[in-house]
């Protein structure tokens, strides 16, 4: 089992940034790769963005260019930093680990983190 504890997230206005963290209970050499998803309400569960251990990464095509994602070695924490937020990037943000077993992988989530954009 791999815990994942995302912190990060609130309220901010149209235009300001926010960065959402994320940790796992396994060192990055046993990760395959982490990302974000969010789910906006009434809507479906979309993948935001994404890094492999390689240091491949992906973007939604609607966040390219805004939000960054990263992998800090020294704390084995996955930043997602988010600036010029649209009130349509308010929803629900959930971290996604890949945790390499070898002859399978296995998928974790953390909880969830609030981001509202709103004037």
């Amino acid at each position: 089992q791999v815990h994942v504890v995302e912190s990060g997230g609130g309220s901010v206005q149209p235009g300001g940034s926010l960065r959402l963290s994320c940790s796992a209970s396994e060192s990055r050499s046993n990760m395959e790769g982490m990302g974000w998803y969010r789910q906006a309400p009434g809507k479906e569960r979309e993948l935001v963005a994404s890094i492999k251990n390689s240091g491949v990464t992906y973007y939604l095509e609607a966040v390219e260019g805004r939000f960054t994602v990263s992998w800090d070695n020294a704390k084995n924490i996955v930043h997602l930093q988010m600036d010029s937020l649209k009130p349509e990037d308010t929803a629900v943000s959930y971290c996604h680990a890949a945790r390499d077993w070898g002859d399978s992988v296995g998928y974790y989530w953390g909880q969830g983190t609030q981001v509202t954009v709103s004037s």
